[in-house]
């Protein structure tokens, strides 16, 4: 009985194997598709003015990241291709420059700031990931914010759910009069413990915020930036400019954005829309994943205002980081770990949310 059992089953075998053999082999039968690579950039029509998109993505299949950089004028376009090298492989990235930077602010020129509220912005984001909804044939994207770009995506994560997978966010602001109060604290906390004279006659002599006057704040600044040098230890990744950003003209322009935004958002009394920016008061619940990746050594978004935020959320899924030797601009480890991040606990989402589908209405 042992050997008829056996003899059956390789005759099973065998057919089984011939079969396959067979299918694989028929005319006709569909073979795997090769990965279709995308690359393109664009001014694409955007709350009434051209925007400047960039998507670069070795496979179009994969999850779309939107990032939206900080500021609110400093574009990562420039930067784009050294920060984030090897990020489009499992992932099709899309550089936005936001109302106000870069080439967008190149194309428009200072005439849109009386368009430069925080809704806009808010309004400009959604109409940027409906449209890449479409164009790239996506149910939802991902949205990665830093500093400026981590109080739109808190925004745009409450305004519009339905568009998004995730957010990501580091160096997370909550409240920029807070923000600002806290990093005074702790700046002059580290210039006492230094015993460093001219920085502590220097902060005590603007007095801590809420001030009424820009003219207090490069003077804060000045050890603000001190310090964060100091302090922040861990790698600084390669911040080199793409070629066809890196003209005399391009620079010029990058520049002016980047002083446009910051005064018209700051304001010269500081009280400008920026300022009243309080991200608790929009609500904690959340309806999509929320990821919090902090620089232990941060002096302008201080870790300790933005965990205590986070702990506030409610959300299906939520995580926070903090990356020891991080200031507030990022490091190599910190970029690693978003990385991973949105490769294997945001990527899983878009997966299986689906690729390829129908955009959701407007």
């Amino acid at each position: 009985m042992k050997y008829r059992a056996d003899a059956f089953f390789a005759v099973c075998c065998t057919l089984l194997l011939r079969m396959a053999e067979a299918t694989a082999a028929a005319p006709g039968a569909p073979a795997p598709s090769a990965p279709q690579p995308v690359k393109e950039e664009m001014f694409v029509r955007i709350g009434g003015i051209d925007q400047w998109l960039t998507i670069e993505g070795k496979n179009r299949e994969n999850p779309v990241v939107l990032f939206l950089h900080g500021g609110p004028g400093d574009a990562y376009s420039p930067f784009a291709a050294a920060l984030f090298h090897g990020w489009d492989k499992g992932l099709t990235l899309v550089q936005w420059d936001q109302r106000g930077a870069g080439r967008t602010y190149g194309k428009s020129g200072p005439s849109i700031e009386p368009t430069m509220t925080v809704a806009q912005m808010v309004q400009d984001g959604v109409e940027v990931a409906q449209f890449l909804t479409k164009h790239l044939e996506k149910k939802k994207i991902i949205i990665c914010g830093g500093s400026w770009g981590s109080m739109l995506g808190i925004y745009l994560a409450h305004a519009r759910p339905d568009l998004f997978y995730a957010y990501v966010g580091d160096a997370q602001m909550v409240n920029w009069q807070k923000n600002v109060g806290a990093s005074y604290m702790r700046v002059l906390e580290l210039a006492r413990a230094a015993d460093d004279r001219p920085a502590i006659a220097a902060l005590t002599a603007i007095g801590p915020p809420p001030w009424s006057s820009l003219a207090k704040w490069p003077q804060f600044r000045k050890w603000q930036r001190a310090y964060q040098a100091k302090t922040a230890t861990a790698a600084a990744p390669d911040m080199t400019r793409s070629p066809e950003y890196d003209s005399p003209e391009e620079r010029a322009q990058y520049a002016a954005a980047d002083d446009f935004s910051f005064l018209h958002f700051v304001g010269m009394t500081m009280s400008g829309p920026i300022t009243r920016v309080d991200l608790p008061s929009l609500g904690t619940d959340f309806a999509i994943p929320i990821f919090m990746i902090q620089g232990e050594e941060d002096l302008v978004a201080v870790p300790e205002l933005a965990k205590s935020y986070f702990d506030t959320i409610k959300a299906p899924r939520k995580r926070f980081y903090l990356v020891p030797g991080t200031g507030h601009e990022p490091s190599v480890p910190e970029l690693s770990l978003i990385l991973k991040i949105l490769t294997d606990e945001v990527r899983p989402l878009a997966r299986q949310g689906g690729g390829r589908g129908s955009a959701p209405p407007n």
